[in-house]
């Protein structure tokens, strides 16, 4: 969100404090710059005026960050109150300067008020050219109750403690009560440390005037109810909650030893009594930060990589001596250089360890992608999502079990199905027909599903609940609900998101809410507690009984039973989409009480998917990604969130832009219904930063703002069309397309020059539009205007499942759909059961009308939108036929016009017994 009004500091600001203090900064070297050039008769006081101001802004917020630090503050106020234009400008130049480079995680002289640094355009120039190997710098918030004059030599202090052989650099922040030091931990990403000092009060010192009523809306503590010391522990389980990664140490001059073994003390890293040991905090510190940074498969590649290793072994390529010392491909050796080639091999020896049967160094990368990502077991993959899909319904699913799954779900799950042999039972999301896609699938239609399962004795059937969760165009469930609800009517159910876009979402708190991994820790947790327990118990005083076939039940809030309820989640995410991670990298992470009864088959669905070459350095930047996630990722996401929101409003608000392109807004893209909150936009004047966080607690669907349907209709582009123009004249590069839409994603990799990019092509593409339109004919005019009407009016309705046939149904009278879809598949593999029919034939009217139904022998999947129209045994009614004849895409899988619809003949049809595979 955009900045507020310059005379006070809200929080709906503060959440993108970073970007704005960087901004505000150097809006300040602006005015100081200003004033300091000014002509030596010009009234200045105008000028100085603004520089006041401007430093009494930037004032509050920056006692949490360590950098500037209050000696340099002083002297600004200083120099300001003096007069002095020009030492004032000096100072802000510095701090400016270093605030956007980062100069002062790694030069001392950004912190000296005397010593200028001066930045060069070398300092962007990644590390491998520059030979640059600086420590790691993070910052330690220190929470204490001690006098704030002493807090410059308190920092002084712990900078004596540094030693040369420390592996990482780090400065202190202070906060002196509980608000400032949730404030500073939600404000400054480069925080990894945090030191509570028992005695600290729980009211800000800061002027911030929302924050109290922020922090009490979402922070569940009551500073009056909490015994004396208790607000420590309340401040860890707090920070914990905000930012898991984070390292806490408690200081207390309680009983250590007993606090340390009580469920108070869970979320801290370690206890110590008072401060009688400075250098053991040091080293702790240290050593907290030593374990995310760790990489053991990495560490240990490269340790291999320098080693003069004699290869009688597959991989000709490892070493590179055939690259190197060729007359025909040295130029691939120029390019990858030496480290690729040297850290190449097909071992599993000299530390390498096996995927297949990790127990070394692999097996360690695991235990801290399971860390890192708040799973229970995690699982690397290097074959994409697509294949970790696959390998989990793979590892749940046996023949027969009935899945119930959005039928827009990734072609790898249908495909899961098929190899199981599970049962799908396809469920809609809601359309957005405006824009050629679907939205997710209304808890009230997962319920049906469950309570048409159960009425038909089937329950017990239904083994898993398969949704993909943020879907491509962004739209989040809310996994809370959604597997509390479902819970509530069978409490064994599996829960498979697949989160292949979402994979970064765990590091930031507000997206983290929406996620699998961080709705599997919230429901563990609530149905240990006491207050569910009591919450229950008068729920189902009420409620005695369910009857599923009462449609009261699809809109009645459910609770399960906590003595029966099992938290079994699986969550799949494409590393490489959103995270440092090289293309296919992917993760499995699995919360599953009832594991030990899949671990077997999950090992055997491993075993059947995965390569037994896996690439090395794919193994090692999932390795890394984690890494990355675990020490800066809180602050890469909701850079990119900011990122995204910045160019949402630009695009939108842009007079020129927006009369042809605009990014469709959450009230665009979901139903009113499903919005309980009203939330319309993101950004001023539609709402702040506080409103989207309320909106994402409550309402059913909320759209990840990082991901921006453009909609280019208006502009008489298709999809397409402008996916390619972007491509071919602005090197700009576009994933997902639909019938009058292009999906731009931001992710960390994405900075301000990106978005900058982005806008200048619209621009231009825009003033290009005006200048056509204003030099064509009426026919031209016309022209254009008709194809706008096509692209944004006169769209084909998306079509819904039909139903499988009656041949792959066990009931084919009772009204749960699901179906055998694997004997179908394979009935294809056979030439003569199949027959083809043309598109635009006759005959498919007439057997549309007359019969015999026709009924698809395989999938067909046209990109965009990219979801199945057909699977192998659905009937095909009049809605697919239509859609498929208005396509205008140039890619469709599964169909190819010279042939026509494959379909399974009626003959075969007819003498097939239902369920049978044969």
């Amino acid at each position: 969100m955009t900045a507020e009004s310059p005379s006070q500091t809200k929080l709906s600001s503060v959440l993108v404090a970073a970007s704005l203090r960087a901004d505000q900064w150097r809006q300040l070297n602006a005015d100081a710059r200003a004033w300091a050039g000014a002509r030596a008769q010009q009234d200045t006081s105008a000028l100085r005026e603004r520089c006041s101001a401007g430093l009494a802004q930037l004032r509050p917020l920056e006692q949490c960050w360590a950098y500037p630090g209050e000696a340099l503050l002083v002297l600004l106020d200083e120099a300001l109150s003096a007069g002095d234009a020009p030492q004032f400008a000096r100072l802000v130049r510095k701090v400016s300067a270093s605030i956007l480079s980062g100069d002062y995680r790694r030069d001392e002289q950004a912190w000296d008020a005397v010593k200028d640094d001066d930045r060069t355009l070398l300092d962007a120039l990644p590390p491998d050219l520059l030979g640059s190997h600086d420590k790691p710098y993070f910052e330690v918030l220190i929470v204490t109750p001690g006098d704030p004059a002493k807090w410059e030599q308190a920092n002084r202090e712990m900078r004596l403690m540094r030693r040369p052989d420390d592996a990482f650099n780090y400065a202190v922040v202070h906060a002196g009560s509980f608000e400032d030091a949730a404030l500073a931990a939600m404000v400054n990403a480069d925080v990894q440390a945090v030191v509570i000092i028992d005695g600290f009060g729980f009211p800000s010192l800061l002027g911030v005037p929302d924050l109290h009523e922020f922090i009490s809306r979402h922070v569940n503590v009551d500073p009056d109810q909490l015994e004396t010391g208790a607000l420590s522990t309340s401040l860890a389980r707090t920070l914990k909650r905000f930012r898991p990664e984070l390292d806490l140490y408690l200081l207390t001059d309680r009983a250590a030893e007993k606090l340390a073994g009580s469920d108070e003390a869970a979320p801290l890293r370690r206890v110590f009594h008072s401060i009688e040991e400075p250098m053991e905090i040091h080293l702790a510190i240290l050593d907290g930060i030593r374990d995310r940074y760790e990489t053991p498969y990495f560490d240990n590649l490269k340790k291999y990589a320098l080693r003069p290793i004699g290869t009688f072994h597959a991989l000709p390529i490892a070493r590179g001596k055939s690259i190197f010392g060729s007359n025909w491909i040295r130029d691939m050796g120029h390019f990858y250089g030496t480290n690729i080639l040297f850290a190449e091999s097909s071992a599993t020896t000299g530390g390498l360890d096996s995927l297949l049967e990790p127990t070394g160094n692999i097996k360690k990368a695991q235990d801290a992608v399971a860390r890192a990502f708040g799973a229970k077991r995690a699982y690397l993959g290097t074959n994409g999502t697509s294949t970790s899909n696959k390998i989990v319904v793979q590892a749940v699913c046996k023949p027969g079990d009935i899945v119930i799954v959005d039928r827009n779900c990734h072609k790898s799950h249908h495909y899961g199905f098929v190899l199981s042999g599970a049962q799908p039972y396809y469920v809609e999301a809601f359309p957005l027909t405006s824009f050629s896609m679907y939205g997710a699938v209304p808890l009230r239609t997962i319920k049906e599903a469950l309570f048409d399962c159960q009425a038909e004795g089937k329950l017990d059937r239904v083994k898993v609940i398969d949704m993909t969760n943020c879907t491509f165009d962004g739209h989040m469930y809310n996994p809370r609900k959604v597997m509390e609800e479902c819970l509530a009517i069978k409490p064994d159910l599996i829960f498979l998101w697949d989160e292949a876009w979402f994979g970064f979402a765990r590091f930031d708190p507000f997206h983290r809410m929406r996620t699998a991994m961080g709705a599997a820790a919230f429901l563990s947790e609530r149905y240990r507690s006491k207050a569910y327990r009591a919450e229950y118990d008068a729920w189902k005083q009420k409620h005695p009984e369910i009857d599923p076939k009462d449609s009261k039940s699809l809109d009645m809030p459910l609770l399960p039973d906590p003595d029966r309820v099992r938290i079994r989640v699986y969550q799949t995410n494409s590393t490489h989409k959103s995270m440092s991670a090289f293309r296919q990298g992917s993760m499995m992470l699995v919360w599953d009480d009832d594991f030990q009864h899949v671990e077997g088959p999950f090992e055997e669905a491993f075993f059947a998917h995965t390569s037994t070459s896996p690439n090395l350095q794919l193994i090692a930047s999932l390795d890394l990604a984690r890494r990355q996630m675990e020490l800066e990722g809180y602050g890469m996401t909701m850079q990119m969130t900011d990122l995204a929101l910045r160019l949402r409003h630009s695009i939108n608000t842009h007079p020129l832009i927006s009369k042809y392109f605009r990014v469709a807004t959450p009230e665009e893209m979901i139903p009113a219904e499903f919005r309980a909150s009203g939330i319309k936009d993101y950004g001023p004047p539609h709402g702040t930063w506080t409103d989207l966080v309320e909106a994402w607690h409550s309402d059913e669907f909320a759209l990840d703002p990082t991901r921006l349907t453009l909609v280019c209709g208006d502009g008489g582009f298709d999809g397409s069309q402008l996916k390619g123009l972007l491509a071919e004249r602005f090197d700009i590069q576009i994933n997902k397309t639909s019938r009058n839409s292009i999906l731009v994603q931001t992710n960390i990799n994405n900075t301000r020059s990106d978005a900058a990019l982005l806008i200048k092509a619209l621009a231009d593409l825009s003033r290009e539009i005006d200048q056509r339109q204003e030099q064509a004919s009426s026919a031209g005019k016309e022209a254009f205007a008709a194809r706008v009407q096509s692209l944004m009016v006169d769209v084909p309705d998306l079509p819904n499942f039909s139903r499988f046939h009656d041949a792959f149904r066990d009931n084919p009278q009772g009204r749960s759909n699901e179906g055998h879809m694997r004997p179908a598949f394979f009935m294809a593999y056979d030439e003569s059961n199949c027959e083809f029919v043309k598109l635009a034939s006759p005959e498919v009217d007439k057997r549309l009308k007359e019969g015999p139904e026709m009924v698809s022998a395989n999938f067909v999947i046209p990109y965009p939108p990219g979801f199945p129209i057909m699977v192998p045994g659905q009937v095909i009614t009049a809605d697919t036929i239509t859609y498929m004849r208005k396509l205008d895409v140039k890619e469709i899988h599964g169909y190819h016009a010279a042939q026509g619809i494959k379909l399974i003949k009626a003959s075969i049809l007819a003498g097939r017994r239902a369920g049978s595979d044969k």
